[in-house]
């Protein structure tokens, strides 16, 4: 029998080669861990190894001088081993204890702030914005950079109730995933249509297929093929811009900031949680983003003064009430925060756990 092809591998790599070896010694044979300090973490084994894994903060979108920076600071303290978390944080793993303040030292002189472990802010992980991707109402690398600087103190130190994890989307198709607080850009107006160019540019038939809710369909406008689309139907998520260039869906003035809470994808107490919509509007105003600065760190505040120890920000909500929530915050509660799809709660499963 000839001998059959091997299946072609498209999910997750095999993560045991990159591993440091003494992780991929005590496999599963740990005997505890704690955190010395914000942005350090202990692992014992049982076998009486003992491992320091040391956190930092980048800009994740990083050149090759930042990356060759990195790589020479490993060289140095951790024999070459450093890896990169889901958020983008980069962590540096010894085995000597004596290296841990000298690789704390080095990452801070060259502007890596040590942090992002146990309760606290950790780095906020974000979609490509205009470096990638063809339809963003904003840069989301620009409000990660804006709102970083505004925390760094919540990195650097673990004050808060639980881990506080936050992302941003530069659109409504929120690529970001869900969080204890997100940020997400909306366009608040449709597509913008050049005729003159569908014809000419656009697959008629993808982007009628590419819309979720069936909002556009083939028109014929002064004498040429084109599209239209129904505004009463559109929600405005851009997803018709990156087939059909010419339904510009970018907005200077109507394309706006929203501010979601109580995501988290973790099954920990309670079930896995969707953010809910409570500040709407926005203004998309670079390149600090102040407005959008003064919700977070207002929703964080009250967070960290209310909540019991060991709440996550849905935990926290859950507890006292959506009423109670916008009351402590001081978020005015308008009509166009209210969740009127029917069949959004009930209909999705938002638990992790094996039903039968």
């Amino acid at each position: 029998m000839a001998e059959l092809r091997q299946p072609i591998e498209s999910g997750v790599p095999d993560h045991m080669p990159y591993l440091h070896p003494a992780f991929k010694k005590n496999y599963g044979q740990w005997k505890y861990h704690d955190r010395p300090r914000a942005g350090v973490l202990h692992h014992v084994a049982k076998s009486g190894d003992e491992i320091w894994t040391v956190r930092a903060g980048t800009q994740r979108q990083m050149d090759h001088y930042t990356v060759r920076k990195l790589c020479d600071i490993a060289d140095q303290f951790c024999d070459g081993h450093l890896r990169f978390t889901v958020r983008s944080n980069v962590e540096f793993t010894v085995t000597d204890e004596s290296k841990v303040e000298p690789l704390i030292a080095e990452l801070n002189k060259n502007g890596f702030p040590v942090g992002g472990t146990g309760p606290s802010v950790s780095m906020i992980s974000h979609t490509q914005g205009w470096l990638h991707c063809d339809i963003p109402g904003t840069d989301a690398s620009g409000v990660v950079k804006a709102l970083m600087d505004e925390l760094y103190e919540e990195f650097t130190h673990e004050q808060m109730p639980n881990r506080v994890k936050l992302t941003t989307s530069c659109c409504e198709i929120n690529c970001g995933g869900q969080g204890d607080i997100a940020i997400i850009v909306q366009h608040t107006k449709p597509p913008k249509i050049n005729h003159d160019l569908v014809a000419n540019v656009c697959e008629r038939p993808s982007v009628v297929a590419r819309c979720p809710v069936a909002a556009i369909r083939p028109a014929l406008v002064n004498g040429k093929p084109s599209l239209e689309v129904d505004e009463k139907k559109c929600v405005c998520c851009g997803a018709c811009f990156p087939p059909c260039p010419p339904m510009q869906i970018n907005d200077p003035e109507h394309s706006k900031i929203a501010i979601w809470v109580g995501g988290k994808h973790s099954n920990a107490r309670i079930r896995p949680q969707f953010h809910k919509l409570v500040a709407a509007g926005l203004p998309n105003n670079a390149p600090r983003w102040p407005e959008v600065a003064a919700v977070v760190k207002k929703i964080l505040h009250v967070y960290k003064e209310d909540a019991r120890p060991w709440e996550r920000i849905s935990d926290w909500v859950e507890r006292i009430g959506w009423p109670q929530f916008f009351e402590k915050t001081g978020l005015p509660f308008t009509k166009y925060l209210i969740d009127d799809w029917r069949g959004s709660r009930n209909s999705l499963n938002a638990s992790a756990h094996i039903r039968f």
